[in-house]
């Protein structure tokens, strides 16, 4: 799991992350929210753990942009502890609510708790609704609308792993890694695989409203109907 790690203070963040990185996590650091709003468009993360006292950005206004482009887990750390503060905190899009100071230990099991539930969720549900798409993955179908479209194997993998993930922009590397399973050195697949996707799937693949192209970074999967694009 690769966590985004945001807080202004370099000791907790050096502490947490060396014990987050023991038990296995890849973990990132930022320490204002202009470098983790930077990071979190230039990178994939798994997960994310967010001080609410950040400066340049507030931790309440970053929750509201990440959620904008992502359904990524967040966890809010900080040392507001009013009750006002967990409710502003968990209606603004964070998934978990912990205050300073913490056990590590508490911190990383909320952390896997967080992740099964989100992760989990999805995994249990074998249909994937985004607008007028639905994806069943237990019958390996597409339908848009009505209408039922044909896809290959390789194909139903790549619209899945967006559309599991809508907002998050995945590199075209990281696409062939994760869906052919090896190192992603062929990229131009994914451009081919993408394109007849587009092509069967959207109205006008010139100019597509589902798999957005990101330029210098990849694709992503529009989140919401396209009706309201």
């Amino acid at each position: 799991m690769k966590i985004l790690l945001i807080d202004d203070e370099k000791s907790l963040v050096k502490g947490l992350k060396s014990s987050l990185e023991f038990q296995g996590f890849d973990v990132d650091t930022a320490f204002s929210g202009s470098e983790a709003l930077a990071k979190f468009n230039a990178n994939e993360y798994d997960f994310i753990i967010l001080d609410l006292m950040l400066p340049q950005i507030d931790g309440m206004s970053l929750c509201r942009m990440f959620r904008e482009k992502s359904d990524v887990p967040i966890i809010m750390l900080t040392a507001r502890d009013h009750y006002l503060d967990r409710i502003a905190g968990l209606d603004t899009g964070a998934d978990d609510y912990v205050t300073k100071p913490f056990n590590t230990m508490e911190l990383i099991a909320r952390i896997r708790a967080v992740h099964r539930r989100v992760y989990g969720s999805k995994k249990a549900s074998g249909t994937i609704v985004q607008g007028p798409l639905e994806l069943d993955t237990d019958l390996q179908k597409i339908r848009v609308g009505s209408r039922e479209v044909p896809l290959t194997a390789k194909e139903f993998s790549l619209l899945e792993l967006l559309m599991k993930n809508p907002g998050r922009i995945f590199s075209r590397e990281k696409l062939f890694e994760l869906v052919w399973g090896e190192e992603g050195l062929d990229t131009r697949t994914i451009d081919v695989h993408i394109r007849n996707i587009r092509e069967k799937i959207e109205d006008d693949p010139s100019n597509p409203v589902y798999i957005i192209t990101k330029w210098g970074s990849g694709y992503y999967f529009r989140k919401g109907d396209k009706d309201n694009v």
